[in-house]
């Protein structure tokens, strides 16, 4: 079930967001803006993340303040990986939270956070117990980055590539899983309640890998992605729909973004869009179809109904 829509992915990220062509992220503003407004029109009650912001800037939420971007969102969601790319200590983690939060009164989500097991598993064993332990008491939502390795004959998301060194190639140790589906050290110590952002690639052959293993682990929040460049493909629909209806037990975080080509200023997926209506329509139509009002209140009466199990439960056992 969609708990949240999320608006794009680490737009402060040139690969992610074009920022060359959008100097002042005025564009940007004007799109979530206006996906917004479309969205809230389909379901005025599902709530709405900004798309996760690496890294993590103060200076930059402040900044898409002043457009209005923050009274057209719910949440303000943050990735942070600082064994592995960002130039700030592991125990810095609740001091970069309280730096979001000074410049917002919505809450903070940590969206991704991760380690790589690119040097040792033991490494990234310690990076998991050690970022639980920090944020669990104080943020909503942690989505650990991620279930999966990516598979080595995949590309990862990003403009630099190769010439990034080994922080390229950390992109494929991030997962609790190796590409052959194996568990790594990890696996074995997942901390129940945390959550798992794994992305999807069109018609991805481990997506019913990824939902047994969500179960194993016990997951109950999910991130994943819709992308709105896939959607132009052929059969688009028919892969969200599968993806979407075998995530559904999962409470699901969909974050929508990727400008296809045609519909961008420049032809790439980081580019922002000619038209702001056009991402606008797209994001309505997500929510119309995996997170419509009706079958948002069924879930939310579902979740009364077991949390009045669960208080009855608790009851009966202390008595």
């Amino acid at each position: 079930m969609v708990e949240a829509v999320m608006l794009w992915n680490e737009p402060n990220n040139l690969s992610h967001w074009d920022f060359k062509i959008d100097p002042d992220w005025k564009m940007f503003a004007e799109m979530v803006i206006s996906a917004s407004k479309a969205i809230r029109r389909v379901n005025p009650d599902l709530p709405i993340a900004l798309g996760g912001i690496s890294p993590i800037d103060p200076n930059f939420i402040r900044f898409l303040g002043s457009y209005g971007v923050l009274d057209a969102i719910d949440i303000v969601s943050v990735h942070g990986f600082p064994l592995d790319w960002n130039h700030w200590n592991i125990n810095e983690w609740p001091a970069k939270i309280e730096e979001i939060r000074a410049v917002t009164n919505l809450p903070v989500w940590v969206s991704e956070a991760g380690a790589s097991s690119f040097g040792a598993e033991e490494v990234q064993l310690f990076g998991l117990q050690r970022t639980a332990e920090l944020l669990t008491p104080i943020v909503d939502r942690i989505h650990w980055y991620s279930l999966m390795d990516l598979p080595a004959d995949w590309p990862a998301t990003t403009r630099h590539r190769e010439a990034e060194g080994s922080a390229y190639y950390r992109h494929y140790y991030m997962g609790l899983l190796r590409e052959d589906g194996s568990p790594k050290l990890v696996a074995q110590h997942f901390p129940k309640g945390m959550g798992i952002c794994q992305w999807f690639h069109y018609d991805d052959p481990r997506l019913a890998m990824a939902v047994d293993w969500l179960r194993k682990l016990e997951v109950q929040y999910l991130r994943t992605g819709i992308s709105w460049a896939d959607s132009f493909r052929e059969n688009a629909v028919g892969w969200f729909d599968v993806q979407m209806n075998a995530l559904d037990e999962f409470a699901t975080t969909m974050t929508l973004c990727f400008t296809p080509e045609h519909l961008g200023v420049s032809p790439h997926y980081t580019s922002p869009p000619k038209r702001t209506e056009d991402f606008a329509e797209f994001a309505a139509w997500a929510v119309r179809r995996y997170a419509p009002a009706e079958q948002r209140e069924s879930f939310a009466a579902a979740r009364r109904t077991s949390s009045a199990v669960e208080s009855e439960q608790v009851t009966q056992q202390r008595q």
